[in-house]
């Protein structure tokens, strides 16, 4: 272990300590000291904290820095910046040392180091977090990065944005945020698919249409699933926001169908929705089968509008 301790009254003692060769994690304390990054040969700073680093540390023409905003809580979304941060990594010891901090070094900067242990070794979060806490024994990952890092393995380390429970934990994150400001913000505005009714080049094959004037609402793709006794439910079908939704606004409120105008479902982004089957579905945008039916197209999309 290379630890290096000093009192700095505004946050603390300096904390840094070697994980692997060239590669540490640390605290504000040790990224905002010069002295400290340059006894290290630091030449690439990942932060992760509400905050960015000082301008004297931005300026240093020797070091190269990242910074993502982001709390440590447990709904953040830190997931979705791991394939960015391990890249950050690679290309920093590539050229140099790199140091990966927050405020404290305990969660969000271990998060994304355990992140980085995990997909070069091919490790379980338990092996990573035990090869990580010998270097550093402070760590602490907050229980949501803890299912967050469980998720970056079942996807195979990497981003999959078609794997469900990564879908479904985006829509939660987003959700909990449109509970705090009753729009859906705009960093979030992917979650918003494309209208597969409009004109496309190779459509899906199977869809959902209004049963009353044919236009097609939904592809297969766009259900967000759930199980019952081990088997997918069909009794509602839950989706993805979609773009002739409208639900970037509001909280809630009912589907129309963008052609007819009958009412084809509803929406929730913070009660949910309860499936006949009794699942809880939160947040929800679902089709009601009785108006809808489920189709094979075998050409083009034509325009519905």
């Amino acid at each position: 272990m290379d630890v290096l301790h000093r009192e700095d009254f505004s946050l603390g003692p300096i904390s840094i300590d070697l994980i692997e060769p060239n590669l540490y994690l640390g605290g504000l304390t040790a990224a905002k000291n010069v002295d400290t990054l340059l006894r290290y040969k630091i030449t690439h700073i990942l932060t992760i904290d509400t905050c960015p680093l000082p301008r004297k540390i931005l300026e240093l023409k020797h070091i190269t820095t990242k910074y993502i905003q982001l709390s440590d809580q447990p709904q953040e979304d830190l997931l979705s910046h791991f394939d960015d941060t391990e890249a950050f990594i690679l290309e920093g010891l590539s050229k140099g040392a790199v140091l990966v901090h927050c405020y404290f070094g305990v969660s969000r900067s271990a998060t994304v180091i355990i992140a980085y242990i995990m997909k070069k070794y091919q490790l379980t979060y338990k092996a990573a977090f035990e090869r990580v806490e010998a270097k550093r024994s402070m760590i602490y990952p907050n229980e949501g990065f803890v299912a967050q890092l469980h998720l970056y393995k079942e996807m195979g380390y990497k981003i999959d944005p078609n794997n469900m429970k990564y879908k479904k934990f985006r829509l939660n994150i987003a959700a909990d945020r449109v509970r705090k400001v009753k729009i859906l913000p705009q960093t979030f505005m992917d979650l918003i698919k494309f209208d597969p009714g409009l004109t496309q080049t190779q459509p899906e094959p199977n869809v959902y249409r209004c049963k009353k004037c044919r236009r097609v609402l939904a592809s297969e793709s766009n259900l967000i699933t759930h199980k019952i006794g081990g088997e997918v439910c069909t009794k509602t079908y839950f989706l993805e926001p979609l773009a002739w939704m409208n639900v970037t606004q509001t909280t809630h409120g009912k589907l129309i169908c963008p052609k007819c105008s009958n009412k084809i479902g509803s929406f929730s982004w913070i009660m949910g929705c309860q499936c006949p089957c009794g699942v809880q579905v939160a947040p929800a945008f679902y089709l009601t089968p009785s108006k809808v039916d489920f189709t094979n197209v075998v050409k083009n999309v034509e325009m519905t509008f």
